[in-house]
């Protein structure tokens, strides 16, 4: 197959590398700012906006915190297979089983961020009281669940399509 040189191909591949860059900085920021929340509580929490007094509010905070960390591996996980998938494109052959392989890893890592989402809005919901309401920002997205779905659906198209490419190599 002939390799690909788009403009868009090296572009998704800069974004992609800066995404990864991005995503470990998030997670030591998280850390610090966990390290810190335990460190000197009264003062990162008044901070945050939050009443330090309120223990609740704290340990939900500090669990939505622990939530933002296990997102940061689930994204790697999508970023590097992303970024494995557009390699292939670049050299021009993208419908091989590896990358079905990579769509279904990205969709399970994909459906560990949504399940994280939920997670952390049901925590905020938990924590929050008409006093002091813990407001993140939180939404339930269907669009999310839909491409988790897609992206299962994709893999499986993936897989055949190297099938069927695999057997027609094999009958020329």
């Amino acid at each position: 197959m002939s390799a690909s040189h788009s403009p868009a191909l090296a572009l998704a591949r800069t974004a992609l590398r800066a995404g990864l860059v991005l995503n470990l900085l998030f997670g030591a920021f998280l850390v610090v700012l966990l390290a810190a929340s335990l460190a000197a509580e009264a003062w990162v929490m008044t901070a945050l906006g939050a009443n330090p007094a309120n223990s609740g509010l704290v340990a939900a905070m500090r669990a939505i915190m622990v939530l933002g960390l296990a997102s940061v591996p689930l994204a790697h996980v999508i970023l590097t297979r992303l970024l494995a998938i557009v390699e292939t494109v670049r050299f021009g052959d993208p419908f091989v089983a590896a990358n079905a392989a990579r769509l279904q890893t990205i969709a399970w890592a994909l459906l560990g961020l949504e399940l994280l989402h939920l997670a952390a809005g049901a925590v905020a919901a938990l924590a929050s009281s008409p006093a002091e309401p813990l407001d993140i920002g939180w939404s339930f997205s269907l669009t999310g669940w839909l491409a988790v779905l897609l992206l299962f659906v994709l893999a499986r198209v993936f897989d055949q399509g190297a099938a069927m490419r695999a057997d027609l190599e094999g009958t020329v």
